[in-house]
């Protein structure tokens, strides 16, 4: 029976090749959409589960109070790890950690690369799996390990273990050991390589200086906690060490424990409360998967029943001869169920040839998982519900035809036969519409970000960090000699990045200061010459310049600063001459800049200051000049560079780059929603191609009757597209109030945002209007064109 129901199933695809092409790539596409967003959802959950206890481990994270905002930092003070240690059994591990980037060489071989100094602690808890030699311990202070990658990297196929290498050209370490690369989808994946604790605090002034601080908040701190340990109740007993302690300090912290299963999708916080994050994308991802694959079974369920009438007296005659109606539905759904399964081959071909580009866009390196038994249940699992779904529909109404009507030619289809059709063609172009609102949202809300003004010019500004000693010990000189080849335009240094804030205080006061206001205000170190060299924005007073030696009490505020201490309500609305108290030291303000966009785009400037600093800094700026391209202008540089320091690599990042990179998240989210949503509206697309093929088929003696009276090819075409016109103009209606309510609640998380227009929805709905038209005139204007003598002369 089933050999004759699929005989039967191959033979109708067979004779209508059309229909048949239409519903099969219309489910794989459908498929392929939904099996690509698995394989990025999968990614997505399954990031930091490789590690054997990741359920027990966990991060130290903090809420500190500035004003009335409760903010949260992950980065702790260095006695807190001997306190959890030693006063808490509830914790099984606990170990410190700092992440540098560092020029690690060996022989000729010099690399900047990312690296942490770590406690044996940490190794344990990331069950670090070693490929050769073994893991360092307390004794084990000159050594390292390094990752796999690298260590082929630095040494090829020679054994790597026991060699010397150079860290920042200064301390030497032994190779220990080989560890395994940690996986693209977890947290450590630029880790490197990894030095002992002991190592850093021996050769850093600021550990050793911070071993004993409790409010020196620069490490990392991960922890394990023993079994059926609670997190939240570890966290409460944890919260107010520091408060309970000598001297509490004014921004309050309470310390809490954020668990690794968290830290790349729930990495939100706003006022002490855990807002989300990325969640946010798999949730919406999720959906758009299920969406379209149901958009591809509304296709295959609208064309089967639309060609019900051309099957119907075979269901009559079947009936007429004995069959059941449970063997009609198995027919039906033997059908279905191998167009699914057919479909899902395809879909696998589809995904396979489209992988590669998918994880370009997506920035990831997923694989199908041809070898894991779970995928394929689900693949052919999926599958299985699939046919069922879209054969459901036609298999239970085809098999109700009553023979006697059907063989008398009596069976008309009534009107309400097309009103499932219309509310499932509705609902497509409903979504269609939505999807359209909100990649046009996602996408002005990006450039509208990117054209906000930074408050310095990025055009041939590079930077890099400081890591070689020489560089900033013969500062003036490399500078001179960087100037006097004409290929830079200006040169600074700088305690940060020019697009990263790092580094703030609370301890800052001001005349008319509140005495309970805590505001933290962001610290910002350079040299003379960092304002002409990034091109800020003087809009007050004057620049920092040799010619005056006051300049080393001289600070200058950025305007969220002088809003924030309200110099412009004072002394007749100048903040020029005021003075500032930052850590007992007194400052005079000279001059105030636009506000510089350092950190996040969407969000607003933080207060700052920028202070005249020698010793506290750790960046070189470098402007290039405007007359020479680029690379001729890196090269000259780079050989100066190499005078002062050759055992260095030459490892700089162009600003421009470096602050594109802030929109990474928001591109990326908008790329893939961008081609869902255009994958979306062709699945669409391709059903409404087949449904108006198959109307115009079967309207075809009406249409020829029409061009006889006198019909022209536009009174056809509006015959056959006025009812898609109709649904479009519902699905606009039902689609705009949910989109600006989905919209405005996502807009609501950009302080700095576009509002949301009406032409906005308009656009969405003409669009999908005009892609509709184009896409049913095409069967419209042939049946239009048609001969009605070829039509009319079987009558």
């Amino acid at each position: 029976m089933i050999r004759n129901y699929l005989k039967i199933a191959f033979r109708n695809m067979a004779r209508n090749r059309g229909y048949s092409f239409i519903n099969v790539f219309g489910l794989a596409s459908g498929m392929a959409v939904a099996m690509l967003i698995g394989l990025w959802i999968y990614d997505e959950l399954s990031f930091n589960r490789q590690f054997k206890h990741h359920d027990r481990l966990a991060m130290l994270w903090q809420f500190v109070k500035f004003d009335a905002e409760k903010a949260a930092y992950d980065v702790m003070p260095i006695p807190l790890a001997q306190e959890l240690r030693s006063k808490y059994p509830d914790f099984e591990s606990v170990g410190l950690s700092v992440s540098r980037d560092v020029i690690v060489a060996a022989g000729e071989r010099k690399l900047f690369k990312t690296g942490n100094y770590v406690e044996p602690e940490f190794i344990s808890m990331l069950s670090l799996h070693m490929v050769a030699g073994t893991r360092f311990g307390n004794t084990d202070v000159n050594s390292i390990l390094l990752s796999q990658s690298l260590a082929q990297t630095l040494f090829d196929t020679a054994d790597p273990l026991n060699k010397l290498i150079k860290l920042n050209n200064k301390q030497t370490v032994k190779v220990a050991g080989i560890y395994e690369d940690f996986p693209d989808n977890s947290t450590f994946n630029n880790v490197m390589f990894l030095v002992p604790w002991q190592f850093f605090t021996a050769n850093n002034e600021n550990a050793r200086r911070d071993q004993d601080q409790w409010d020196s908040n620069s490490y990392q701190i991960i922890v394990q906690l023993k079994p059926g340990t609670d997190f939240g109740q570890v966290s409460a007993k944890i919260r107010d060490i520091r408060m309970k302690r000598d001297n509490p300090p004014g921004y309050k912290p309470e310390f809490f424990l954020h668990p690794m299963s968290q830290w790349h999708l729930y990495s939100d916080f706003k006022d002490g409360v855990n807002t989300g994050g990325l969640i946010t994308f798999v949730w919406l991802f999720g959906s758009i998967g299920i969406i379209v694959l149901l958009l591809a079974c509304i296709n295959f369920m609208n064309l089967s029943t639309a060609r019900s009438e051309k099957r119907a007296k075979e269901v009559g005659i079947r009936k007429a001869i004995g069959s059941l109606r449970s063997q009609l539905v198995a027919q039906f759904f033997s059908e279905s169920l191998l167009m699914a399964l057919l479909a899902f081959l395809v879909s696998l071909l589809i995904v396979v040839l489209t992988l590669p580009f998918f994880n370009q866009v997506a920035e990831k390196k997923l694989v199908i998982l041809w070898t894991n038994s779970v995928f394929w249940l689900t693949g052919l699992g999926f599958s299985l519900l699939t046919g069922l779904i879209a054969g459901s529909y036609p298999a239970l109404y085809l098999s109700t035809f009553q023979p006697v009507k059907v063989l008398k030619g009596v069976l008309r289809a009534s009107r309400s036969a097309a009103i499932p059709r219309r509310v499932l063609v509705g609902f497509q172009f409903t979504v269609s519409v939505t999807l359209i609102i909100g990649t046009i949202i996602v996408f002005r809300q990006i450039e509208h970000a990117k054209d906000r003004p930074v408050g310095y010019s990025r055009n041939g500004l590079i930077e890099m960090s400081m890591n070689a000693p020489e560089l900033h010990d013969h500062y003036t000189a490399l500078r001179n000699d960087l100037l006097s080849t004409g290929a830079v335009a200006g040169m600074s240094e700088s305690s940060n990045l020019i697009t990263e804030q790092a580094g703030g205080t609370t301890d800052i006061s001001w005349k008319g200061k509140k005495p309970d206001s805590k505001p933290l205000v962001m610290s910002n170190y350079v040299t003379h010459d960092y304002g002409k060299t990034v091109g800020w924005q003087l809009r007050e007073g004057r620049d920092f310049s040799r010619d005056f030696s006051t300049d080393s009490a001289s600070m200058i505020l950025n305007e969220a600063a002088v809003k924030l201490m309200g110099f412009r309500q004072q002394n007749g609305g100048s903040p020029i001459g005021q003075t500032v108290l930052q850590s007992g030291r007194e400052y005079t303000v000279i001059g105030v800049i636009k506000d510089m966009i350092k950190e996040d785009p969407f969000r607003p400037v933080s207060p700052s200051f920028f202070a005249v600093n020698y010793r506290n800094v750790n960046t070189i700026n470098i402007r290039l000049a405007p007359q020479l391209s680029a690379s001729e202008a890196l090269e000259k540089v780079e050989q100066v560079f190499k005078q002062y320091s050759p055992d260095s690599p030459f490892d700089y990042k162009f600003a421009d780059d470096q602050y594109a990179r802030k929109f990474g998240t928001e591109q990326r989210i908008g790329r893939l929603a961008g081609g869902f949503t255009i994958l979306a509206i062709l699945i669409s697309c391709l059903g409404l191609f087949g449904m108006a093929s198959f109307m115009a088929e079967q309207r075809t003696k009406e249409i020829g009757i029409r061009k006889v009276l006198g019909a022209s090819v536009f009174n056809v075409w509006q015959l056959l597209s006025k009812e898609y016109v109709v649904l479009v103009a519902v699905a606009f209606c039902l689609a705009t109030p949910l989109a600006y309510y989905v919209l405005s609640d996502w807009l609501n998380n950009y302080p700095y945002r576009i509002e949301l227009s009406w032409w906005i929805f308009v656009l969405a709905g003409l669009s999908v209007l005009i892609v509709t038209l184009l896409t049913v005139s095409y069967q419209s204007i042939k049946a239009a064109l048609m001969n009605p003598v070829k039509s009319l002369r079987s009558e």
